[in-house]
């Protein structure tokens, strides 16, 4: 059984920085892809980056990658994500995803991802 953890959430001041971790147990996680995803109230769920375990490859919706930053420790079957200079916008419910094998499907990497965490809040105030 697979199972994903993703923790870190907290109420930060606008200009912070957090990062958020996620472990996932249960499949072999060096060649696993893991995502980090995002949702506002009343808004669909967004991409934020993904990265390869395999390779160390890494993915970013365009602009992401200049404030948020993935990153993996293949010992510990986490990923993480660092996000500083955080804004009100970045509130929201963020979510790590899993799955076996390479990220980029289909020509995205943000698709097809079966197993995922329950959430952690992240509320930015200014």
């Amino acid at each position: 059984q697979v199972e994903v953890e993703d923790r870190g959430g907290a109420s930060v001041q606008a200009g912070g920085s957090l990062r958020l971790s996620c472990v996932v147990r249960g499949l072999t996680f060096m060649g696993s892809c893991v995502g980090w995803f995002r949702q506002a109230p009343g808004k669909e769920r967004e991409a934020i980056a993904g990265i390869y375990t395999g390779t160390d490859s890494t993915y970013y919706t365009d602009g992401a990658n200049r404030r948020f930053t993935i990153s993996q420790d293949n010992p510990a079957n986490k990923v993480y994500l660092q996000m500083n200079s955080l804004e009100s916008g970045d509130t929201a419910m963020y979510y790590c995803a899993a799955r076996i094998g390479a990220c980029w499907r289909r020509g995205r990497w943000d698709v097809e991802y079966p197993y995922w965490g329950q959430g952690t809040q992240v509320t930015v105030s200014s």
